[in-house]
């Protein structure tokens, strides 16, 4: 079993910046792919970026490249995702997944954290 909570959303004007944390409990963390995911009131959940479990290996969506960078921290059991450069676009509720493989798709994550809400607003 693996939980994971998101923290570090919240209220911010374009082209701020916000980091995201995914902190993780269970003895398998560095086993996991850990992937970030967003939705947007009215739309489908979609993949952000995603770290494999050494954290040598990236994925980013082309939406997001160039302006967000996911991070991991074995020791700390956390995996982070550092946003610069926000848009209203952005505007979400983000959550981190873990899963087996680096593809950007909901199918095949065994786990879900809660999510945490980001707005990008003026």
């Amino acid at each position: 079993q693996l939980q994971l909570v998101e923290s570090g959303g919240g209220l911010v004007q374009p082209g701020g910046s916000l980091r995201l944390s995914c902190a993780a409990s269970g003895l398998t963390f560095d086993y996991y792919v850990i992937a970030w995911f967003r939705q947007a009131p009215g739309q489908e959940r979609e993949g952000v970026s995603c770290i494999s479990n050494s954290g040598a290996l990236t994925n980013y969506a082309d939406s997001v490249r160039g302006r967000f960078t996911i991070s991991r921290d074995n020791g700390k059991n956390t995996v982070y995702l550092q946003m610069n450069s926000l848009k209203p676009e952005d505007t979400a509720v983000y959550y981190c997944a873990a899963r087996r493989d680096r593809r950007l798709t909901t199918i095949g994550v065994d786990y879900w954290g809660k999510g945490t809400l980001v707005t990008v607003s003026s």
